[in-house]
């Protein structure tokens, strides 16, 4: 048996908001069920993060069913909001690519934009399996992702995250730490490995699932976000800067494609199969 184990799941169901923890969660070809499904946009039709809009952090949405979310941030009545309807598709720019989508209902807009103060709209991706596909570079023919930034899922490890707190404490900023796992906005997290283990896992399997581990996870200034308060710092990317560059990534955690699916649960073995 092996001494790895699934501590904590995580879903984001828009991207950059904050999500929950369930205890269970089917595993789609691209990534976890409601897994950054949507996402804010700007007046240009740019897709919204916390790197230009830390308050992002703030705000949370839960699914409520049938792909339908809830909405809740500070100073904001809770919002429910349908999956749209299918018509017009809008083209939006992420990460300077275009990606279809479809526009959400006005009241999600006018929300949003009350609690940012700028004018956004929210808006939904309706057929993953053929909207988006994973970065060529890594991916195999037909591999798609959501809105995430580029992968199904991202893993990460307990002892990883200790270990970096331990950097963190001896660098320049000690007073910054230690940073909760939160910070790095992880799919899965998984206890009982070494520090840095998850670098070199290939493939694996999670219950009935198993993933391709494709590269690690360059971090950016969203991680020096305190995902609480809003608030920035300068760790953890002083520290990864210092220690754990790969390559022109300063990296935590390993991306990951599914490669054959399933529903993964909290305390599920993780098996290292290469």
């Amino acid at each position: 048996m092996s001494n790895l184990h699934v501590q904590a799941l995580h879903i984001h169901p828009v991207k950059s908001v904050a999500g929950t923890a369930p205890d269970e969660v089917a595993v789609e070809p691209w990534g976890l069920s409601e897994d950054r499904r949507w996402a804010l946009i700007d007046p240009e039709g740019t897709v919204m993060t916390q790197r230009r809009h830390p308050r992002l952090a703030l705000a949370a949405a839960r699914p409520v069913g049938g792909g339908r979310i809830a909405l809740t941030a500070p100073g904001m009545p809770e919002l429910f909001v349908e999956v749209p309807d299918p018509g017009p598709l809008e083209p939006v720019v992420l990460f300077g690519k275009k990606v279809e989508t479809v526009v959400a209902a006005s009241a999600a807009a006018d929300w949003f934009s009350a609690y940012l103060g700028v004018p956004v709209r929210l808006v939904h991706m309706d057929d993953p399996a053929v909207r988006r596909p994973v970065d060529p570079d890594y991916a195999l023919p037909g591999e798609t992702v959501s809105l995430a930034d580029g992968y199904p899922l991202l893993i990460t490890t307990l002892a990883s995250l200790d270990a970096l707190n331990s950097l963190i404490a001896q660098g320049d900023h000690p007073e910054e730490g230690p940073l909760p796992m939160t910070r790095f906005r992880p799919n899965v997290v998984v206890s009982g490995a070494e520090a840095w283990a998850e670098d070199g896992w290939l493939r694996i399997a999670i219950g009935d699932a198993v993933f391709r581990g494709v590269r690690e996870c360059g971090r950016c200034v969203v991680t020096t976000t305190d995902q609480a308060t809003a608030e920035r710092g300068k760790e953890p990317l002083k520290t990864l800067a210092r220690h754990r560059r790969i390559g022109r990534s300063l990296a935590f955690g390993r991306l990951l494609v599914p490669v054959r699916l399933g529903t993964v649960h909290v305390g599920d073995e993780v098996r290292v199969l290469a």
